[in-house]
């Protein structure tokens, strides 16, 4: 292990802002993650775990221990005659289980294809995208506690995961450190074509009979269509959560805003664009020095250079400032702040 000070984290963040950490190592297994823990200097200091540096927006230097996580590994653990169980090291690029699981026809992730960032991020936010959740494949995940570093099992329930939520984003944020992530994916796929544009592009693709590599095609032709490459331009990805509210609610606004694209949930609620209404609110393609909004999708703020995590932040309240005006909602981040 190697320990580097005053090591610029530009690198290490889909967005490209500057920030500077103070201390830096890698851990490629859970002792050298504890050895690392256990040194003396870093006890009292604050820690930074980065997989991809995809969902973070770096505002400042960190002031303490960064840790980048280059746990690998994915394992069948067992099967049974519907299921496999996949075991992935936190460390592993999403895209590349995603990829692992097509190859061989294990079925469940294939919606959310291209999803930038590593597999420990997925529990901390429940990713989703196109119909579907990671709570939906989930089985349990392997982490260790910052308090005591004993090694410690969560299940689905264990984990309470929500909209893009999970109690590691609220009462155990900054505990536990994700080693592994075990999915229970399905040997039948079962196929989920409905939500978004996939339909349509599984049409335009040509395709006669559905199967889960062409799913993950489509999925992966409409996000490129979307979404800007962090390795052209500095993003996240979506940069705020989709607002959902009450069926009540929901026809109160659609009665002020006949175009109020919105989404009917299975509990009987609405989840709203939040890029619709962004963009409503004129901020679609607007720059600010090199701080933006992206040109073809308000959801996702850019960075065309040289802004600082600070710059950003500062676009994002205002936006969020302006749909509360407009609208009477206010957005959440759906990228941490740092």
């Amino acid at each position: 292990m190697k320990i580097t000070e005053k090591i610029s984290l530009k690198p290490f963040n889909t967005f490209g802002v500057e920030s500077a950490a103070r201390y830096f190592s890698t851990f490629a297994s859970a002792e050298e993650l504890k050895t690392l823990l256990t040194e003396e200097k870093f006890k009292e200091l604050p820690k930074l775990v980065l997989g991809g540096g995809s969902n973070i927006l770096l505002c400042a230097d960190f002031e303490g221990l960064v840790l980048k996580n280059e746990l690998k590994g994915i394992e069948l653990v067992s099967e049974d005659a519907k299921h496999v169980f996949l075991k992935a090291g936190s460390g592993e690029v999403w895209q590349d289980l995603v990829e692992f699981c097509i190859s061989r026809n294990y079925a469940g992730i294939e919606n959310l294809s291209l999803i930038p960032g590593t597999v420990g991020a997925g529990p901390l936010q429940n990713i989703g995208a196109y119909g579907a959740e990671l709570k939906d494949v989930f089985f349990q995940l392997e982490a260790l506690s910052l308090k005591d570093l004993s090694l410690q099992l969560f299940s689905l329930t264990d984990c309470r995961f929500g909209y893009r939520n999970s109690v590691f984003k609220q009462e155990l944020r900054g505990k536990y450190i994700i080693l592994s992530v075990t999915l229970r994916l399905n040997k039948m796929p079962q196929l989920n074509t409905s939500y978004g544009a996939i339909e349509k592009e599984l049409e335009r693709m040509g395709v006669k009979e559905k199967s889960i590599q062409a799913i993950s095609k489509a999925v992966i032709s409409i996000r490129r269509s979307k979404l800007p490459d962090p390795q052209t331009i500095g993003n996240a990805g979506s940069f705020f959560k989709n607002p959902e509210i009450s069926r009540e609610d929901y026809l109160l606004l659609k009665g002020n805003f006949a175009e109020l694209v919105a989404y009917p949930l299975e509990d009987g609620s609405f989840k709203l664009a939040a890029g619709w209404m962004i963009e409503q609110c004129g901020w679609k393609g607007k720059r600010f020095g090199d701080a933006g909004v992206h040109v073809n999708q308000a959801l996702v703020l850019v960075n065309y250079g040289k802004a600082s995590g600070q710059n950003i932040l500062d676009l994002s309240e205002k936006i969020i400032a302006s749909v509360k005006e407009k609208f009477g909602l206010s957005l959440e981040r759906e990228v941490n702040t740092i």
